[in-house]
């Protein structure tokens, strides 16, 4: 089926580009002394030295990304994960209507994962707007969760879908990679629920950067296992 070979490329995408962006922009702020004397010159805020922030957590994923020229990166990258990620639900949707033999059934899972890639957009448009209002601050913060929660919910319910159809599909995928998905959204789902106490408390700093790098790679390692997922179409 055409559908299953396009979302092998799309989940591959999805994979790659976010990740390259953040990393990009990591590379960028420890080694900023390479963009002297240039048009990008890197701002102060985005500076840094040398850090593994997955391991020691010294920097977060915002404050990587949100000055120039790192914005450059981030933003347009998140941009286009998001467009990518609306035809990724999109097409699944239509796949499980496919082998369930309904007719333009919009599932739980597309709604929940569109609007995570609506949060997503308005999350990296927002990134670096400095409004000195606590609502606005707090405003960010629910947005961003909203992509996390939404993302978390959209993955566990397709995955619940392809288990229920297992048997039908048991020649178009790879069941080890239908356990590997259902292992890593629980990890994701118990990964944020146990760390929601420290996450609203104040404090903790190094601990919520450190968790946040790593729960971005967990968040798209999803669509990598989508890539493998499905078998190729040949």
């Amino acid at each position: 089926m055409k559908e299953i070979t396009q979302i092998r490329k799309l989940s591959l995408w999805i994979f790659i580009i976010p990740l390259l962006a953040i990393n990009l922009c990591l590379f960028i702020a420890i080694n900023y002394d390479l963009l002297e004397n240039t048009i990008f010159v890197v701002d102060q805020v985005g500076r840094t030295a040398f850090t593994i922030p997955y391991i020691d957590g010294s920097l977060s994923i915002s404050r990587a990304s949100r000055s120039f020229p790192a914005y450059l990166i981030f933003k347009p990258g998140m941009i286009l994960t998001a467009f990518l990620l609306y035809l990724y639900w999109k097409k699944n949707n239509y796949l499980i209507n496919h082998f369930n033999k309904t007719l333009n059934k919009n599932y739980k899972f597309k709604t929940f994962g569109i609007l995570s890639a609506v949060f997503l957009v308005i999350h990296s448009l927002l990134l670096g707007v400095e409004i000195d209002f606590k609502i606005f601050k707090l405003l960010r913060r629910v947005i961003l969760l909203s992509f996390i929660i939404f993302e978390i919910i959209a993955q566990g319910l397709l995955v619940y879908k392809l288990y229920k159809l297992k048997n039908e599909i048991k020649d178009l995928f790879n069941p080890i990679i239908l356990k590997c998905k259902i292992g890593l959204v629980s990890v994701l789902a118990c990964v944020a629920i146990f760390s929601l106490p420290i996450l609203v408390t104040e404090g903790n700093v190094h601990f919520k950067h450190a968790l946040e790098w790593n729960y971005f790679v967990g968040v798209v390692i999803f669509y990598l296992l989508t890539k493998l997922f499905w078998k190729k179409i040949i």
